[in-house]
């Protein structure tokens, strides 16, 4: 029995990733990734690529969100079914989702891929792509200019004060 978090970034269920908590439901969002990854003909994460395409899961969900999701699929596959794609995105979605509670089991989607029963509609994108859209302000610098002395004055101030 271990107690540390394994595996591979971008395929871990953000659960098990954040909290080590390993439930019945940790594989089903694997396997959505690496459904997306079969679909589009590329890595969960590519720094290649453009800023948007980056991570796949981002990308995906943008999308699904301009009802664009058919613009996933390798661009190198030259027929394809266009019903069976959607149905496979959908799926993918689905298992993805933050909260193991709001992923199908992989009995359902087994029953979606094979068209038995209908994919239920993807509710929204998952918190764990929405609360990490930030600007990142530690590339820019704290002093503006090389002008230390704003910045000296702010910290003699604060020090005398205390």
């Amino acid at each position: 029995m271990s107690t540390r978090v394994a595996g591979t970034i971008g395929y871990l269920a953000p659960e098990y990733a954040m909290r080590g908590h390993l439930t019945e439901k940790a594989d089903v969002f694997g396997f959505g990734v690496v459904a997306l990854e079969i679909l589009s003909g590329r890595p969960n994460s590519d720094n290649n690529l453009d800023p948007e395409k980056i991570y796949l899961l981002e990308w995906a969900w943008t999308l699904h969100e301009k009802d664009q999701s058919l613009g996933l699929v390798d661009p190198r596959l030259t027929k394809f079914d266009e019903s069976d794609a959607t149905r496979l995105i959908k799926a993918a979605l689905l298992c993805t989702q933050a909260s193991p509670m709001m992923r199908p089991s992989m009995s359902r989607v087994v029953a979606m891929l094979s068209g038995d029963i209908e994919a239920s509609t993807v509710m929204s994108k998952p918190s764990y792509l929405t609360d990490w859209d930030f600007k990142d302000v530690t590339t820019s610098s704290f002093l503006v200019d090389g002008d230390t002395s704003s910045t000296e004055t702010t910290l003699s101030t604060m020090s005398s004060s205390c």
